[in-house]
């Protein structure tokens, strides 16, 4: 049954692809313009929560090896991503003094509850990416905590900018880079070793769009 599935699931891939990405990157060209340049920013705002959730959408449509392993990877890769952000809030530690706002929607302490799918969304795309790049395991692992961090230095004045979350007296703090480096390097590690298959073709072109997204509007504000 589950090989049936995984070899009906390639014809799909294949005939889609290229559909997923031209709809991943409209989206993001037009929250692009609807943050970066349109009259209508509260609109567009507000939109970004279901953004996250069409992004994960697409992304694991064309994941396909759905065994326990996969499942409970994604499990721990949320319910990580959540507790650290707990954590950070709530004590300062991790990443700094910091407290989110209300641009990624319905929050539990404090918490959006999406946050815990960007982890997941961020350590499974860069860890596809990575792959082409090395053979062992932990340089992968390192590698994609790096281009997160990466990342992270592009979202980091975007996210204040629109209210994703907002840092004690505006100033970002260098600890919480070291924090994201720490948890995505922890994230990696479990990707990289937990045993499913990992191709799917779509996830490097998620990260590259958050990359594009969030690199023009860095440069927008």
């Amino acid at each position: 049954m589950i090989s049936t599935l995984r070899s009906s699931s390639v014809p799909f891939r294949e005939r889609f692809l290229a559909v997923g990405i031209g709809v991943l990157f409209l989206f993001y060209a037009v929250g692009f313009w609807g943050l970066g340049f349109s009259d209508h920013e509260p609109w567009f705002i507000a939109l970004v929560p279901f953004n996250l959730l069409l992004t994960n959408t697409i992304l694991f449509l064309f994941h396909r090896d759905w065994r326990p392993s996969f499942l409970l990877f994604a499990f721990t890769a949320w319910a990580a991503g959540f507790l650290f952000e707990w954590v950070g809030v709530h004590t300062g530690l991790l990443f700094g003094e910091y407290t989110y706002g209300a641009a990624l929607g319905f929050k539990l302490h404090q918490i959006p509850l999406l946050i815990g799918l960007n982890w997941l969304m961020l350590v499974y795309s860069s860890g596809h990416l990575v792959q082409r790049f090395a053979s062992h395991w932990f340089l992968r692992a390192l590698l994609g905590a790096l281009i997160m961090v990466g990342l992270d230095i592009l979202i980091e004045p975007v996210a204040v900018r629109f209210d994703f979350w907002s840092w004690h007296q505006n100033q970002i703090p260098f600890s919480n880079f070291i924090g994201w480096f720490v948890v995505a390097l922890l994230l990696q590690m479990y990707f990289h070793r937990a045993r499913f298959q990992k191709d799917n073709p779509i996830a490097p072109w998620v990260f590259g769009v958050q990359v594009l997204f969030f690199l023009g509007l860095w440069w927008v504000i």
